[in-house]
């Protein structure tokens, strides 16, 4: 039985989808899908989309597509919840401020992302993709693997001694400027802070001496 047949399409054959980004979990769009886009959708892995003012299936832009990575059904079987892999420059579907909580205790951070460290992570990644010599992102890359180890131990031994020295401010700043050049590490090899969170969702719960005991020998692991 395909997925398209266990969906409840509406008078006009269509079934809405909300599209958020796999890093960031920001919403990106809602969109709209035929039967026809829901095959193509399954069968790329690529999200196909239907044109209401068109009435024709809108294939994945070239350099903007959203490769599919879960997807969820409501609980009523009428909506779908996409999880996607953004490539290129994220669409500003919502781009309009029509009203915003801004109490005291939420002005500093209410135009920030839920996950800023996903939401650096992109701008990192484009930065790589686009290099600019005024660019620090892109100077790093550009020097080397060697380099961006070198910033992260650099920035780790004055995260240390800002801890040693008790100044708390200290302590956030170049805990800041570590986990920017961890991003950049991340970013060399392609893995997003996703990656790093569900590693230690597996690792939470559990008893840290017998994590570590059970883990498998890095030099057995590479051996395989």
């Amino acid at each position: 039985m395909s997925l398209a047949r266990q969906l409840k399409f509406d008078r006009d054959g269509l079934i809405p989808a909300i599209v958020r980004d796999a890093v960031s979990g920001e919403v990106l769009m809602l969109s709209f899908l035929n039967a026809e886009a829901v095959e193509q959708t399954l069968a790329t892995g690529l999200l196909h989309r239907y044109s209401r003012s068109t009435g024709k299936l809108i294939s994945p832009p070239p350099g903007a597509a959203q490769r599919v990575r879960e997807a969820r059904l409501s609980c009523v079987d009428d909506c779908l919840l996409l999880r996607v892999d953004q490539e290129g420059e994220a669409p500003e579907y919502f781009k309009t401020l029509l009203w915003r909580d801004e109490t005291p205790d939420d002005r500093a951070g209410a135009s920030m992302p839920e996950d800023i460290l996903a939401a650096i992570y992109r701008v990192i990644q484009k930065r790589r993709a686009n290099p600019s010599e005024k660019s620090y992102v892109a100077s790093l890359y550009a020097k080397g693997l060697d380099k961006i180890l070198g910033k992260i131990g650099e920035e780790a031994t004055e995260t240390a001694v800002a801890g040693k020295g008790g100044d708390v401010e200290a302590v956030v700043y170049e805990t800041a400027d570590l986990f920017f050049h961890v991003l950049v590490l991340l970013g060399y090899y392609e893995l997003p802070p996703e990656r790093i969170y569900a590693e230690l969702r597996r690792r939470f719960g559990l008893s840290g001496i017998e994590e570590k005991a059970g883990r498998e020998p890095a030099s057995e692991a590479g051996a395989k």
